[in-house]
């Protein structure tokens, strides 16, 4: 049964069932994640927020959830290593690894697949391949799992879509390792958790690049990698990093209410452009067109970019982050 939404004051919000993990807890979580919500669900590391990753607004929820205050990388659950090798482009080191280490606490860093068309598909969000561009932050990289598990591996299978999954917490939270922590965190602002105890590790996985016939260490976790012990550069490539990332090659200017010569504005809300994150001023959707409209942007034929005022909270204050970042000057 869908968990309708309910107003408490001007804000909306929603009631959290707990269901022990089961049959009817899969069912119930796979008809929350085709319909675009997102659901709390154990892994071995700690509790993820899963939604499909191949649908841009459903990702957003998970930012929107979350609180989270800038769109960094998501890490995207897959069954198997087949299943990574049609999104990614696995070299033999990164190959190595996931037959070693697969499934289990182990994130692979590795290039979106170019016969999939990396390019983002116009006014959708999507990648040619299937994952939403605000999942790898606009990004040509893509972090992917496969996660050890049997809930995280009965939704896959049960929804047959990759699951963006990053920790079921508030952003800045400790990272949740029981239901009740996920509860606590998110309660009223996600529909299910599926309760299957206390995860086994308990911290996150460990993250490792391999995108230019090297390894990198991108997070510690808890598998220690021989191969890759040197901590990668500032700049953000997945989860748990903090430097910017993405950024359009033309200059951009922020919250503009219309276009100067020479610019593409993208607008928002009552401010019209070439194109719109969303017009009826949902930041969700924004949130969702965002990377995707930056592409396009930075494709067409005006030499600078302009983007209209995102006001409010929340995700909308996320946007506004991942903006100014990507607005900051080229070093």
């Amino acid at each position: 049964m869908m968990t309708p939404w309910r107003y408490s004051g001007s804000a909306m919000v929603q009631t959290t069932r707990i269901m022990p993990l089961d049959d009817e807890a899969i069912a119930e979580a796979t008809l929350l994640v085709l319909a675009g919500e997102p659901v709390a669900v154990p892994t071995e590391t700690v509790y993820g927020l899963a939604a499909d990753a191949t649908n841009a607004e459903a990702v957003a929820r998970i930012y929107a959830a979350k609180g989270r205050p800038s769109f960094n990388p998501l890490i995207v659950h897959v069954p198997n290593l087949e299943a990574a090798e049609r999104i990614g482009r696995f070299d033999a080191q990164a190959r190595d690894l996931a037959l070693q280490y697969w499934p289990g606490p182990l994130t692979l860093v590795v290039p979106l697949r170019e016969d999939g068309g990396a390019k983002p598909v116009r006014g959708t969000g999507e990648q040619r391949h299937g994952i939403a561009s605000i999942v790898t932050a606009g990004l040509e990289t893509i972090a992917l799992r496969v996660p050890a598990h049997a809930a995280m591996q009965a939704l896959l299978k049960a929804c047959g879509r990759p699951l963006a999954a990053p920790s079921a917490n508030a952003s800045g939270q400790i990272s949740p390792t029981r239901a009740s922590h996920v509860l606590a965190s998110l309660g009223g602002r996600i529909p299910l958790i599926i309760d299957g105890g206390a995860t086994q590790r308990g911290i996150e996985s460990t993250i490792v690049a391999a995108t230019d016939g090297s390894l990198r260490l991108l997070r510690r976790g808890p598998i220690e990698i021989e191969a890759a012990k040197q901590l990668a550069s500032k700049a953000i490539e997945a989860p748990g990093q903090l430097a910017s990332h993405y950024a359009p090659m033309k200059p951009l200017r922020l919250d503009a209410t219309a276009a100067e010569p020479g610019e593409y504005l993208i607008g928002f809300g009552p401010v019209r452009g070439d194109v719109s994150l969303s017009e009826r001023g949902d930041p969700v959707e924004a949130a969702a067109r965002l990377f995707d409209l930056l592409h396009q942007a930075d494709g067409a034929p005006a030499a600078r970019i302009a983007i209209a005022p995102i006001p409010g909270d929340g995700i909308a204050a996320a946007i506004r982050d991942r903006l100014k970042r990507a607005a900051a000057p080229r070093v």
